[in-house]
């Protein structure tokens, strides 16, 4: 006799706006996991959702997604519930996987980090850019040693156009401005393509509408400029904006220079989806990847695929902390 198949892990989406949608159709299309349920406060969204996965069941709340006897919640809310949210799943058993950023404050992120570890659950955050090719491979080359030692790093993001809703624009709900919602990305993809030195000083300044803030409390920026040192020695520099005018709809950047090459991951024509990844040598130039390249949805497949797989808490939901950490000191 053959054995019977495992079930499917339950899961549930709580907010199928657009991200959420998104992360729900990559989700549905890997099928390594069941969508059981979802919830929205817009039935529009809602029933978007549903054509997705006929089976799952629509609730009105957290509590009622949590009851569907879930194995991992998928979270896309706004930003200032989601410790909180995370925090009731995981106190279920339930394993999870958050929009960035996961907390407000190294606080919050350090709670929630700590609240996996002690229900030995996954922890997953939507830091998508890491499951680009283009970053992959870069980072492949610069952790062999092709670049030597990498000595200064430059990181850029430009968003020629803000977030559509108001929370974005309160400090106590968003927890800042761009480099909370853009700048997140940036120093994750510095931290992890280079194994998480320590950062040694951090030196910031952020401005609204050319105003420079002298804390996080008095306004969320849309402009922000950072330099970071870290434990090897090496100089970061950091942009990121909203609304900024820049003759194109974003600008983003992840360039490397070390004692041996350089490496950047830039994206085409102002796209917010398209990318290329080259290194260099001298003026000589290696292209590593190109569009199309469907990365959207990987970080939560990868997570969906390590829930059925039966992975539980892994320490690398530790670096979280990390990088939250550093975003607190560029606010400081």
């Amino acid at each position: 006799m053959s054995a019977t198949p495992a079930a499917k892990p339950r899961v549930g989406f709580l907010g199928v706006g657009w991200i959420g949608r998104n992360r729900m159709e990559a989700v549905v299309r890997s099928e390594q996991v069941q969508v059981v349920g979802l919830c929205d406060p817009s039935a529009d969204a809602a029933r978007e959702a549903q054509a997705l996965a006929p089976g799952a069941r629509c609730v009105g709340s957290l509590d009622a997604l949590l009851d569907l006897e879930l194995d991992g919640l998928v979270i896309a809310t706004p930003s200032a519930v989601h410790a909180e949210q995370s925090l009731r799943a995981l106190e279920r058993g339930v394993s999870v996987f958050c929009q960035k950023p996961l907390g407000r404050t190294a606080a919050e992120v350090r709670r929630v980090v700590e609240a996996a570890r002690a229900k030995d659950r996954l922890l997953g955050v939507d830091l998508s850019y890491r499951f680009t090719t283009g970053m992959r491979q870069l980072r492949e080359r610069i952790q062999e040693g092709s670049l030597g030692h990498v000595y200064a790093v430059n990181l850029v993001f430009h968003n020629a156009y803000g977030p559509d809703k108001p929370w974005f624009y309160d400090p106590k709900q968003a927890g800042g401005g761009c480099v909370m919602d853009l700048g997140i990305h940036l120093v994750d993809l510095a931290l992890w393509t280079l194994g998480f030195p320590a950062v040694e000083a951090v030196s910031t300044r952020r401005f609204a509408q050319g105003r420079p803030l002298a804390s996080r409390e008095e306004g969320v920026e849309d402009f922000a400029a950072a330099q970071l040192l870290l434990g090897t020695g090496t100089a970061v520099q950091l942009a990121c904006s909203w609304k900024l005018p820049a003759g194109c709809d974003a600008v983003i950047e992840a360039a490397f220079y070390g004692t041996k090459g350089g490496a950047a991951f830039r994206n085409v024509d102002g796209s917010f989806y398209d990318f290329t990844a080259d290194v260099f040598q001298g003026t000589k130039r290696e292209r590593l990847s190109a569009p199309p390249d469907a990365w959207g949805g990987r970080a939560a497949v990868a997570w969906a695929t390590r829930l059925a797989q039966g992975e539980r808490f892994d320490a690398e939901a530790e670096r979280l902390v990390d990088v939250a950490t550093t975003l607190d000191r560029l606010y400081a």
